[in-house]
């Protein structure tokens, strides 16, 4: 296996110049031009066994999706990324590994214009552990966070939801371009990218901003991997599309006025209205009109 300094020696040649960036990987920090608005810094930690398989799915689409939740964080605030930094432990004598897992950090990086300035390697037995941060800059709009939800608010996503796992999870594209449409052409009240499921991080939302919610069951854009994984785990689709994680949609709330104006003139494709905000607690609505309180059931880490 090559390598640390061969490794690092790697990436610079592979590393394109970015007018933001005075001085990149290869020295003790990485050098930025200042933002001129508020900065945001966003991190997750992913490994091999938790959050993907990298014997079943290989490690180029392993660090695709390391950065790709990083940046949908970003998008979840209507921000615009900025730079990242990355941090393997790799496992020892696979040096076609790291290529590879730096390939699929690039391939979606480089599709929202975010160079990667540094970060640390290392190896050890175990399995593959990787940490990205991202950088990002508010725009003039301000950031969007989840607190500001207000009574009557409408909420939407931004696509279909459920069954994440059957690959959704690894090849999803940060809404970045999204969330920065919808502050160009309405005032976002609150925003998340759905990382836990719908119900837990509506929750989230309901929490911060001190008011409860009701989703519409009849509403609820349902990806066919929902219908699909439905056939093996026996729940309702609905159910997948209420609770699985990792779907990477943003939920958001915002006035019933721009709502309409959202339904009327849709800035891209895919929104859908869910359901509105009310004064307490957490509701689903059925065809007929009665309501249900909904638990804020999704993916849960386990701390030990």
């Amino acid at each position: 296996m090559p390598s640390e300094w061969d490794y690092i020696a790697w990436l610079r040649l592979r590393t394109p110049r970015y007018p933001r960036v005075i001085l990149g990987p290869g020295d003790d920090c990485a050098v930025l031009e200042p933002p001129q608005r508020p900065l945001l810094v966003t991190t997750d930690m992913l490994m091999d066994g938790i959050d993907f398989v990298v014997a079943e799915v290989g490690p180029r689409r392993a660090g695709r999706k390391a950065m790709a939740a990083n940046l949908s964080d970003i998008a979840a605030m209507a921000a615009v990324p900025v730079a990242a930094v990355v941090s393997v432990a790799l496992p020892q004598r696979d040096g076609q590994l790291a290529e590879e897992l730096y390939l699929g950090l690039r391939d979606i990086a480089d599709r929202f214009h975010v160079p990667i300035v540094g970060g640390d390697t290392n190896s050890w037995p175990e399995k593959l552990v990787i940490s990205v941060t991202v950088l990002g800059e508010a725009t003039k709009h301000g950031v969007v966070r989840r607190d500001g939800a207000q009574v009557g608010d409408w909420l939407f996503v931004t696509g279909a939801l459920g069954g994440s796992i059957l690959g959704h999870h690894l090849d999803f594209t940060p809404r970045i371009q999204e969330a920065l449409r919808l502050q160009e052409c309405v005032a976002v009240h609150a925003m998340l990218d759905i990382s836990d499921g719908l119900a837990a991080d509506l929750n989230h939302i309901c929490h911060e901003s001190g008011c409860g919610a009701v989703l519409v069951a009849e509403a609820i854009p349902i990806a066919p991997a929902a219908i699909e994984l439905s056939r093996t785990s026996h729940k309702p689709p609905l159910q997948h599309a209420l609770e699985d994680g990792e779907d990477f949609e943003l939920l958001f709330a915002v006035s019933p006025e721009d709502g309409a104006q959202l339904l009327h003139e849709p800035p891209f494709p895919g929104l859908y209205k869910i359901g509105e905000c009310v004064s307490s607690g957490l509701w689903l609505e059925d065809s007929t009109g009665q309501r249900q309180p909904l638990a804020p059931r999704g993916w849960v880490h386990e701390f030990v």
